[in-house]
């Protein structure tokens, strides 16, 4: 598992995704949190936080994440490399965590310059440190949960065709629909209140509280242990 880890780990910065995926969240959050006018913007505000950072990543992952899952086992299908891959002395799960642990630190690796916004907000506060660091760990936490689920989405979408394209916007609408949707819903129809609880939007708020609650933890492991596993059948199929 490591050394395809380390395989995937390259192969993102030979190509231009991983460097395209850093670039294209720094610049996105940068503009709407320092240059764009406009609610999210810090300076403005008069409020030493980074909550619009929180508010736009989940967007910004929507586009992101699919851009890294899309090309795991798509494009190795559609170039014929799936074969060479399945025929190594390695388990289907090492395969599958290989190449998610992979997409994961890429993802966390976008997260890590981001500190810079919380520095620099942490120094111009009044008095100096005036932030609420502990909403803002867990904030973070809650970043790395969903992007670490809308990754394991992807994963399992990208095991299911050979087309990047159609892996993309199936991985965007379906994390899409498990942030919002359930939410749409429920305020359509107050008796369905409940399903609220079933989305990504309603868990991710609750952890960038800065109070990490088992319950959200469970939620996002759970999908993402269930996601990888289906991805694990997937590819135990391809095998046959």
């Amino acid at each position: 598992m490591i050394a395809l880890f380390r395989k995937e780990l390259a192969s993102f910065f030979s190509s231009l995704i991983g460097y395209l995926v850093l670039i294209v969240f720094l610049l996105a959050t940068a503009l709407f949190l320092f240059v764009f006018d406009g609610d999210l913007n810090i300076l403005n505000s008069g409020y030493a936080n980074i909550d619009g950072l929180f508010i736009l990543a989940p967007w910004i992952f929507l586009f992101l994440i699919p851009a890294i899952s899309m090309r795991f086992y798509s494009e190795e299908s559609k170039s014929g490399t799936i074969e060479m891959l399945l025929t190594m002395p390695i388990s289907d799960r090492s395969i599958v965590l290989g190449k998610y642990f992979a997409g994961l630190l890429l993802l966390v690796f976008a997260l890590v310059p981001t500190l810079l916004y919380y520095i620099t907000v942490y120094s111009l506060g009044s008095p100096v440190g005036n932030i609420d660091t502990g909403a803002t760990i867990g904030a973070y936490i809650g970043l790395i949960c969903m992007g670490g689920m809308y990754l394991a989405i992807g994963t399992f979408i990208s095991s299911l065709t050979d087309n990047q394209i159609i892996a993309f916007i199936l991985t965007a609408v379906s994390c899409f629909v498990l942030y919002i949707g359930f939410d749409f819903v429920a305020e359509l129809l107050p008796s369905l209140s409940f399903l609220s609880s079933l989305g990504i939007q309603e868990h991710y708020a609750s952890i960038s509280r800065g109070v990490v609650d088992t319950r959200d933890l469970i939620y996002f492991f759970g999908f993402i242990v269930l996601f990888l596993y289906f991805t694990t059948l997937s590819i135990a199929k391809k095998r046959k």
